[in-house]
């Protein structure tokens, strides 16, 4: 029962892997760059980075720009995404910005007021210089040029 040697221990899913949790409750102001798979769950206003995943839980609400690999958005978020893989809008989402991601995709549920941007030049510019923001930046002064 307690010593049985049979039983393998579960592995959790970020074995091995950089995983960053920003919980409810949590609030943050500023800049934050992150390796890996990031979830945040509370309140973030600023610009978010990471070449990897980012969860955007059900709680929480995020003013500012995003950058990353994969986004997930389950949550509130007032400003542009921009993804060099792929953007999913799961519900009850609410998305007030521009995305800008070579793979969207939708909920039946979520509010989304902005557009979407589904090139591939663009991106592809910033995978092969990450650390060179000006392209998003130059991005997002596209996009308001569209809108006017």
């Amino acid at each position: 029962m307690w010593g049985d040697k049979n039983n393998k221990k579960k592995e959790t899913v970020f074995n091995e892997e950089h995983y960053t949790f920003l919980g409810k409750g949590v609030d943050f102001k500023g800049t934050a760059h992150f390796d890996g798979t990031v979830r945040v769950d509370g309140h973030f206003e600023g610009e978010i980075t990471t070449g990897d995943t980012l969860i955007i839980g059900e709680h929480a609400v995020i003013k500012g720009t995003i950058i990353g690999g994969v986004i997930v958005c389950g949550g509130k978020v007032e400003g542009n995404i921009t993804a060099t893989k792929k953007v999913q809008l799961l519900k009850p989402a609410v998305v007030i910005g521009d995305i800008h991601a070579p793979s969207f995709s939708m909920e039946e549920g979520v509010l989304f007021h902005g557009l979407c941007d589904m090139g591939i030049s663009q991106i592809e510019e910033i995978e092969q210089e990450p650390s060179n923001l000006e392209n998003v930046h130059d991005l997002a002064s596209h996009r308001d040029k569209l809108r006017s």
